[in-house]
């Protein structure tokens, strides 16, 4: 089965499975359904576009590929590791922690 993400926007907002016997054609298919718009391939095992897309994930259409949410507005991509960082790493201490954004620290739980 393929799976094709739907994009809003630069904004995954669906992800559907096609049959193989679609996969090479998969938007022209389910827009002949009636569910319209602009569908990417996707995958699990992440070798088509880097990841599988999720819904709230970003299409980054220079790249061709999808991103994750990012989750917090003071983390920074860090492209070496394909993640979003915070802005001060998390403490190593063996702890649990939350991000507070507000604050821009981790708060310990």
């Amino acid at each position: 089965m393929a799976h094709f993400a739907k994009i809003e926007n630069g904004i995954v907002t669906n992800v559907l499975v096609v049959d193989n016997a679609h996969e090479a054609d998969g938007q022209a298919y389910l827009n002949s359904l009636g569910i319209e718009g602009t569908w990417l391939q996707t995958s699990y095992n992440a070798n088509i576009r880097r990841k599988f897309a999720g819904i709230g994930d970003t299409y980054n259409s220079v790249s061709d590929r999808f991103e994750p949410t990012q989750p917090y507005d003071s983390w920074v991509w860090n492209e070496s590791e394909y993640r979003w960082d915070a802005p001060t790493a998390m403490p190593d201490d063996g702890n649990d922690y939350n991000w507070d954004e507000a604050t821009q620290s981790w708060i310990a739980v």
